[in-house]
């Protein structure tokens, strides 16, 4: 019988803020931040002691994610038109004509072409996914909030 387990980001303390550019819309694509929560629903048979998964590992799980970009700046890899480069200890970011260099310390390099809500979202759920290793999961939903009451959710099967 599937069933599933769910984790409230607000309410759990898995909460992350960051700064980031979203290119393809003029005002998201001047620079700015967003205090986030990552939500999970965990989907599964229950295990031979009658549960899905552990809340204790998947909250910290969550939240190891969260900590990766907590108080960094997100920077897309694959976005197109944006153009990346590392010169020392630096990042050199340029978008729509505006040049901006950050510490490289202070950035989190993402494999997405956006740092969208949705492109966090899956990016959040892959991460997430290396980390199960339960044999009985078979689902995972991710909710990303951008602020209380607006976010995006994605879904991710999990092949065993």
């Amino acid at each position: 019988m599937i069933g599933y387990i769910r984790i409230d980001g607000w309410k759990a303390g898995i909460k992350f803020s960051a700064a980031h550019i979203i290119p393809e819309y003029e005002k998201c694509g001047r620079l700015h931040g967003h205090s986030y929560a990552i939500h999970a629903k965990v989907y599964g048979n229950p295990n031979e002691k009658g549960i899905i998964m552990d809340f204790i590992h998947l909250k910290n799980s969550l939240k190891e994610i969260a900590e990766e970009l907590d108080h960094k700046i997100l920077i897309p890899e694959k976005h197109k038109s944006v153009k990346v480069k590392k010169i020392d200890d630096y990042v050199e970011l340029i978008n729509n004509g505006k040049r901006y260099l950050f510490p490289k310390e202070d950035c989190a390099f993402l494999p997405v072409s956006s740092t969208s809500a949705e492109s966090l979202a899956h990016y959040i759920a892959d991460r997430l996914a290396c980390k199960i290793n339960e044999k009985n999961i078979t689902e995972i939903e991710i909710g990303l909030d951008e602020g209380q009451g607006q976010g995006a959710w994605v879904k991710r099967r999990i092949e065993q």
